[in-house]
């Protein structure tokens, strides 16, 4: 795999949750740090994802926001 995003974390998935047209899949990345993210049911199909499967949370973004009440 080539990809120019320069944050690329390996780890495995831990869960599975599935939607009507999206899903969560939890990626345990190592030290009981799980990277949640939401991506569509057929990505989720087409990338093979289940339980155990390896995989890497890829993250290109310009800004992260983190807010409070």
């Amino acid at each position: 795999m080539k990809i120019s995003a320069k944050n690329q974390i390996k780890g495995s998935v831990v869960e599975i949750i599935e939607g009507a047209v999206n899903g969560i899949v939890k990626l345990n990345i190592g030290s009981g740090n799980i990277v949640t993210a939401m991506i569509s049911m057929s990505s989720i199909r087409e990338l093979g994802l289940t339980v155990g499967s390896p995989a890497y949370a890829v993250i290109k973004a310009s800004s992260v926001m983190v807010a409070v009440d």
